[in-house]
């Protein structure tokens, strides 16, 4: 059986974590303290992060991207990357969108202050970034609401990679109360699709230490 190293909030992890429910494959999850430099996790990725995926043989792949491509060659039902090549580039951008420009603009500011910085000892939250980060998140859900406005998923016809990407990052700020979800009605209803689908459970079920979930974060009508 394939085992995936993970933490709670990164929505990285995350990504994989739905893409493997997604599947169907079975995995084992072992949540790993990244910022202890364990020797023999950075002999499974020297760039000490995660997502590591290790396959049951012992190959060890690591980063989101890799993973979920690789999971979607080899099971190639569901298609999560699409059915074209245009489809895929769509895909793509959407990836990259969240992951990038979500991440440096939202999830680090929120996640990385609120969550990240007590586990790294990093010092107290710094509240400029956290505002910042809470004015940022608007104009990512007022970009998701006019994709689903004239999409029925966010890259085109069928749940993407480009859904999964999203709806991790978002999970993940959600998590702590964070997305103003009755503000921007369009994304909510696109969140409440993917977040009913059977591999969205797991994630929804998430109890970090210390850290409680918001009342609605596992409400499937908010």
């Amino acid at each position: 059986m394939q085992t995936l190293y993970h933490l709670w909030l990164s929505p990285y992890c995350r990504k994989v974590r739905i893409v493997l429910h997604e599947k169907k494959i079975d995995f084992d999850l072992k949540v790993e303290k990244v910022w202890e430099r364990r020797q023999d996790f950075l002999a499974l990725n020297p760039a000490g992060d995660v997502p590591v995926l290790v396959e049951a043989g012992g190959t060890a792949l690591s980063g989101s991207d890799v993973i979920s491509e690789f999971l979607d060659e080899i099971h190639p039902e569901p298609p999560l990357l699409g059915r074209h090549p245009l489809e895929r580039a769509e895909v793509r951008r959407l990836i990259g969108w969240f992951d990038r420009k979500f991440n440096a603009e939202v999830t680090e500011k929120l996640i990385g202050e609120k969550v990240m910085k007590r586990f790294l000892g990093l010092g107290a939250p710094d509240s400029k970034a956290i505002r910042a980060g809470h004015a940022n998140i608007h104009t990512h859900l007022d970009y998701v609401s006019y994709l689903i406005e004239r999409r029925k998923w966010l890259s085109g016809n069928e749940m993407t990679l480009a859904d999964i990407t999203a709806a991790a990052h978002f999970s993940a700020i959600d998590y702590l109360g964070d997305v103003p979800w009755d503000e921007h009605p369009g994304a909510k209803d696109w969140y409440a699709r993917i977040k009913s689908r059977p591999s969205f459970r797991a994630i929804l079920g998430d109890h970090i230490p210390g850290v409680p979930p918001s009342k609605h974060y596992a409400d499937l009508d908010f």
